[in-house]
């Protein structure tokens, strides 16, 4: 995976399901078989291919970690005013952050509708087949999962659609939706290898499909079928890494523990995240800062915190003739940078192998904690097992205030927070509405959350015109 193919790119073009709008869609459900779709080569260009869209700024090389900016972990820094709406709950279907990963989205899964639509009949090895089909179908579900945390449910584009050029549907419910993920998620579980040789590194395993469904069971409310797809994980060939800082570490970041990423190659493909989230003097754009009510919510001694965030007097290594530096007050109005998401070359500037974690094997765990801790059964032992590599004490008949504790100061910053702050809200766990009224300081004053509307964000409104009213608004937009 770090390897792409030069293919990919073209390929990627000539998949490209829309230019801007995605209803604005040419036909490519035609058999191509003189042209593409000759052999395995054909084969494992167009499985390369659905990755390449998730490096793009407007999808985790800035965008969609903007929808988690509504949270109380950080400020929105930067000078976007489409970001300071998303931050403050004003925004409505008309905001430019809600179109720009739209698209990319879509890209992803009707290149994984061109595989599953063509691989079958290519004459190939059997395995190397059946671990592409799985890859689709994995690709297909992680692009409607991130669909469906921000938007809740849209159209449902499956294989035939794509060779019918049938695009323009309505959405489904979104128990629909789910159901579709899950579907696919369990038939990549199937297929998919437990583990890769170094030359594969980075694909999707048979371990990453039963996280992502552990997730959505847990978003669903299925706690047994949650607890079964992470135990599949907890009991796989994914142990913790050693140390936290493992995973944001770019000699160690694809260490066992780190289910699913963007892959970043210096020269090749690479994830502007980190730019966007260090200090300008630094080489970054300073969007995204940490505030002092994060910080707060680490333990005393937790090394979590010195691998999560830099502070007022660390010393960063910034390679060639800038070396050891210490971070000073200036650098962030908050005094916070995140720490996991930026490394420096030895011979000086931002290093651009770094990848943007999207699910860890420790995120796993909690999900299964939580799991079973609102099944009224005991999540110690996941908990636990978090704490034990953070170097922490271990707690007794943990509670949810506890789970929801770890996995704040845990995930901080992987776009995890706001969407587990609405899916406690939901389940009557916690208030969000007196959560975000709360005054946090300068960078987090009280905001208006609105229940139901904002459990899900608008759909752009360019996306409803051009559907002449097929596909339908989110309730309150």
């Amino acid at each position: 995976m770090r390897s792409f193919l030069s293919i990919l790119v073209v390929f990627g073009i000539f998949l490209t399901a829309c230019s801007k709008d995605f209803l604005e869609t040419a036909p490519f459900g035609q058999p191509t078989s003189d042209q593409f779709w000759r052999n395995a080569d054909d084969a494992v260009a167009a499985a390369n291919a659905l990755y390449e869209p998730l490096d793009d700024e407007d999808y985790f090389g800035h965008n969609e970690q903007t929808f988690d900016i509504c949270s109380d972990d950080f400020w929105r820094a930067g000078d976007h005013g489409e970001d300071q709406a998303i931050e403050e709950f004003t925004f409505d279907a008309s905001n430019d952050q809600l179109s720009f990963s739209y698209t990319r989205k879509y890209e992803i899964i009707n290149r994984a509708n061109a595989i599953l639509l063509n691989v079958p009949n290519i004459d190939m090895d059997a395995a190397l087949k059946s671990r592409i089909l799985g890859e689709a179908h994995f690709m297909r579900a992680f692009a409607m999962w991130t669909q469906h945390v921000v938007y809740g449910a849209l159209p449902i584009i499956t294989e035939t659609d794509y060779r019918d050029n049938n695009f323009n549907k309505p959405k489904p419910t979104v128990d629909e939706f789910r159901a579709f993920m899950e579907a696919d998620w369990k038939e990549a579980a199937r297929v998919l290898p437990a583990s890769y040789d170094a030359a594969n590194i980075g694909r999707p395993t048979s371990g990453a499909a039963n996280g992502f469904l552990a997730k959505l069971y847990v978003h669903w409310e299925k706690f047994a079928d949650a607890i079964t797809a992470g135990q599949k994980v907890i009991s796989g060939p994914y142990p913790l890494a050693a140390n936290f800082a493992d995973n944001f570490t770019i000699a160690t970041e694809n260490n066992p523990e780190m289910l699913f990423a963007v892959q970043s190659l210096e020269g090749w493909n690479v994830c502007e995240y980190e730019i966007y989230t260090t200090p300008r003097p630094w080489g970054g754009w300073d969007f995204h800062e940490p505030i002092q009510d994060l910080v707060d919510e680490f333990e005393p001694n937790d090394p979590r915190l010195n691998a999560t965030v830099f502070k007022l007097g660390d010393i960063v290594d910034l390679g060639g003739s800038d070396g050891p530096t210490e971070y000073v007050a200036g650098l962030s109005q908050t005094n916070y940078h995140f720490r996991k998401f930026a490394s420096w070359r030895p011979s000086g500037g931002l290093d651009e192998n770094q990848n943007v974690p999207l699910l860890r094997a420790a995120d796993v765990y909690l999900l299964v904690a939580e799991a079973k801790i609102r099944s009224n059964q005991n999540g110690d032992t996941e908990i636990n097992a978090v704490r034990a590599r953070a170097g922490l004490a271990a707690k007794s008949n943990c509670k949810m205030s506890d789970l929801i504790h770890e996995r704040r100061v845990e995930l901080a910053g992987e776009i995890q927070r706001h969407i587990d702050l609405m899916r406690w809200d939901k389940a009557g766990i916690i208030d969000l509405v007196a959560h975000y009224a709360k005054d946090r300081g300068q960078f987090k004053p009280a905001r208006t959350f609105q229940r139901p509307k904002h459990y899900f964000f608008a759909i752009p409104q360019a996306q409803i015109d051009l559907s002449n009213g097929v596909l339908t608004q989110n309730s309150g937009y």
